[in-house]
């Protein structure tokens, strides 16, 4: 099976910058998108960034121009670059990826569109 842990998270001031990681683990053969979300109000996942199957990103209107997300498969990992933290950022940032992979029983190849990280608490504040 595959298992995402994510890090990076913490305090910042205003104004800061923090660099997010999402690590899979498993023999994962692609990453076909990557989306990070916030938790938001009312328990609700909130999108902030993606990188579609198509390869293309996307970003909510908060985070335009502040966030970068990106990936890397030969490291299995997906990042979010997150420069000029306000804190109205302040959130539980979730991975989410759709990933192709070996089982651990069979070795069969499987795809999975909705594997999600623990997620890593993120405060902006003085």
């Amino acid at each position: 099976q595959v298992q995402l842990v994510e890090s990076g998270g913490g305090e910042v001031q205003p104004g800061g910058s923090l660099r997010l990681s999402c690590i899979v683990s498993g023999s994962v053969l692609s990453i076909n998108a990557v989306g990070w979300y916030r938790q938001g109000t009312g328990g609700q996942r909130d999108l902030v960034a993606e990188i579609t199957t198509d390869g293309g990103t996307n970003y909510a209107d908060s985070v335009k121009g502040r966030i970068t997300i990106s990936r890397d498969n030969a490291k299995n990992t997906a990042y979010l670059q997150m420069n000029s933290l306000k804190p109205e950022d302040t959130d539980v940032d979730d991975c989410r990826m759709d990933l192709t992979y070996t089982t651990s029983e069979w070795g069969e190849k499987v795809r999975d569109i909705d594997c999600w990280g623990q997620g890593t608490q993120v405060t902006v504040s003085a």
